[in-house]
């Protein structure tokens, strides 16, 4: 998969040359194949990130547009153009786009600000739109890959499609893309919201590279029988039909790694493992309570990079809706108790 994806970079930055749009990074690998642990092993989807930084003469500005504690915070990404009145006067081959008027910049080659902005902001439904554009374009590029079928699928936030292979094993890949923050491994990112509808400027903040690399660095200082991993992948079938989330399962299993001897995760204490996932679980459904991994944790791992305002902000309660509303508190006990049956 990363194999196939960094050659679609390569091909999309030759199609790209000395064109005013978005520069692509090398890709990243996220979510839980990645990490090791997917759920469903019959049907994966592998998630891919694309960084990406603004093209020459460009520059991004994150403004965060939304308050108040939530699972995620948004973003826009404004685009502005720098002056290059100087460029103009020595080289002669393009207009400075802020001294000059829209009648005189007609004919200028597009832009990023013409295609994939509204309203001089980058625009995710319009990148999703470029993006899945450009795969279809790159697929005839591939050479190594002419043996295999493209499917191009729905699209609204991100770039899906499947790959079929000659033996008609297929699997699904959804590029996603968007910014760094920083030095940091958080990104604003086209991943998907909660929220029943979100603006198309709208971008959110996304820890799937820092959680990526945290189970990575677990990886590197656990036991050889470590079997953390396969605890995240029964209780993920576990929780089937239930009111807790996957994301809910590893945040708690983040935890636990963080506080716990990596030792103590070898295959001997497999059970045990097992039922403090379920005790953790069983305290934060009482206490209404799990806090987010990375927002106001001070015991995240070094290796991790975080913006200074996440290492200082307060912790997110994850569970705030249990808080909020008792209803919703009275079924996640009864789901809870369900679940220890299983």
């Amino acid at each position: 998969v990363m194999d196939l994806v960094r050659d679609f970079i390569i091909v999309c930055r030759e199609i790209l040359r000395n064109k005013l749009f978005l520069d692509l990074q090398s890709a990243i690998g996220v979510g839980s194949a990645f990490e090791g642990w997917h759920p469903h092993e019959e049907d994966i989807i592998y998630q891919v990130f694309v960084p990406f930084k603004p093209p020459l003469w460009h520059s991004f500005h994150l403004e965060q547009c939304d308050a108040g504690q939530m699972q995620t915070r948004n973003f826009r990404i404004r685009v502005d153009h720098e002056c290059i009145c100087m460029r103009e006067q020595l080289v002669g081959d393009i207009l400075c786009s802020l001294h000059h008027s829209a009648e005189e910049l007609k004919n200028q080659r597009p832009s990023l600000l013409h295609t994939l902005c509204t309203d001089s902001y980058l625009d995710v439904q319009k990148t999703a739109r470029w993006f899945h554009q450009l795969v279809k374009a790159s697929w005839v590029s591939l050479p190594q890959f002419r043996d295999c079928r493209l499917k191009m699928m729905p699209f609204d936030r991100s770039c899906k499609f499947q790959v079929i292979k000659p033996n008609q094993k297929r699997f699904i890949i959804e590029i996603m893309f968007g910014v760094q923050q920083g030095d940091s491994d958080v990104f604003v990112t086209s991943q998907s919201t909660e929220a029943l509808y979100t603006p198309s400027t709208v971008w959110t903040e996304s820890y799937a590279v820092a959680e990526v690399k945290f189970f990575k660095h677990m990886a590197r200082q656990a036991p050889q029988d470590s079997f953390h991993v396969k605890c995240l992948q029964l209780y993920s079938h576990i929780l089937v039909g239930t009111g807790f989330s996957n994301y809910t399962l590893k945040t708690i299993v983040m935890h636990l790694l963080n506080s716990m001897p990596l030792s103590s995760w070898s295959r001997r204490e497999f059970l045990m493992r097992l039922q403090d996932i379920m005790w953790y679980l069983r305290s934060c459904v009482e206490e209404k309570r799990l806090d987010h991994f990375f927002l106001g944790n001070e015991n995240v791992p070094e290796e991790i990079i975080l913006p200074p305002a996440l290492q200082t902000a307060e912790p997110l309660n994850l569970f705030k809706h249990l808080e909020q509303d008792a209803d919703a508190h009275a079924k996640a006990l009864c789901e809870f108790s369900d679940l220890q049956d299983r």
